[in-house]
């Protein structure tokens, strides 16, 4: 039966894993220390976060295409001389 020895040496990929685990702990306990434990942000409200900005904006590009479109309909009408004019030119 094959055992594993206590002094095998540790991988890098352990390693890593260990050090960004250690890592995340502590930004968890010190955003608990300074937020307080009822105001910790959970991926839930970061998702919610994202929804709401999402649908900023979408508004925002609405309301820009409705501008944009009134600006047109009300621009300066072009006469039927000045249309032709830019069609003959080549």
């Amino acid at each position: 039966m094959a055992t594993a020895s206590p002094t095998q040496p540790i991988g890098f990929a352990t390693l890593s894993r260990t050090l960004v685990s250690l890592a995340a702990d502590v930004a968890t306990g010190v955003q608990r220390v300074v937020v307080g434990p009822a105001n910790v942000r959970t991926a839930r409200d970061n998702a919610w976060d994202a929804i709401q900005a999402d649908r900023a904006r979408a508004r925002a590009r609405v309301e820009t295409s409705r501008a944009v479109a009134a600006m047109i309909a009300t621009g300066p009408a072009r006469s039927r001389r000045t249309a032709s004019l830019a069609g003959s030119r080549h």
